[in-house]
């Protein structure tokens, strides 16, 4: 039985289930992505869980280690939140530029497509959006005021307001990097041990967002990127992380076409 995941290309969130079921060795086909946002990052992240019924059968015959809550929620706060960090202003706008595929269209495209697929979740009749709605209208203000931003229609006290939260995110971004998530990063292989777990396909696809957004576009410039924006070496731990990460079949397959 073919199973579908709804998610877009650049999602970092569909990313997080695709290196999910290629890491649990489902034959080709028994899921595909299709193209349209999801309901929410919880739909994305419990692709595992949502698999576990299947495990019986042969076409599934990796298990991995479920993930731990704290960490999982961690790299979900909002500081430390990949999307925005998209649109951080000052030190990040030349080097949004550099950026391929769905990026090089960023801010405005992307911010518009948003801005209408969230409208219509907002004012959608269907019962089982109701959980959602008042994450959407959350999310729906935020993009409306991220907009005028980038249209020069913002007041000049919500442009500073902005610019002063993009400087702080990006701070909060660092922090994450050089402290937060190698206080829970392995030495070596991966937070489920040899092979990636729950844990793990969070955090593959957060550092693969986050270096993309500094200008890497393959393997081998991830951690120059993170060094270069950041003005320092990365701890050990991410360094080698990263590397265990992309030497996976799985990472290399999500990310054939472009790090997003």
């Amino acid at each position: 039985m073919t199973k579908t995941l709804y998610g877009f290309e650049a999602s970092i969130w569909s990313a997080v289930t695709e290196l999910a079921v290629a890491e649990l060795g489902y034959k080709e086909g028994r899921y595909y992505l299709q193209g349209r946002q999801g309901r929410g990052r919880r739909e994305f992240c419990s692709v595992v869980r949502q698999a576990e019924p299947d495990r019986h059968d042969t076409d599934a015959p990796v298990k991995v280690k479920t993930g731990t809550a704290a960490i999982i929620e961690t790299i979900h706060q909002q500081q430390h939140d990949p999307n925005f960090a998209l649109f951080l202003t000052a030190e990040m706008a030349a080097k949004r530029t550099a950026l391929p595929g769905t990026f090089q269209a960023l801010p405005m495209t992307f911010l518009a497509n948003r801005q209408q697929l969230l409208e219509k979740y907002v004012h959608e009749p269907d019962s089982a959006m109701a959980p959602y709605k008042a994450l959407y209208e959350g999310k729906l203000a935020e993009n409306t005021g991220m907009r005028a931003v980038f249209t020069g229609t913002a007041t000049a006290a919500e442009q500073a307001a902005y610019f002063a939260a993009s400087q702080a995110h990006f701070e909060t971004v660092k922090k994450a990097v050089f402290e937060v998530f190698p206080a829970f990063l392995p030495e070596s292989g991966f937070i489920g041990g040899a092979v990636p777990g729950e844990d793990d396909f969070h955090a593959g696809a957060w550092f693969t967002r986050i270096a993309a957004i500094f200008g890497a576009t393959t393997a081998d410039e991830g951690v120059t990127a993170l060094e270069k924006a950041y003005g320092a070496p990365v701890p050990v731990k991410v360094a080698a992380y990263w590397e265990a990460w992309t030497g996976r079949a799985s990472w290399k397959k999500v990310y054939a076409k472009w790090l997003h």
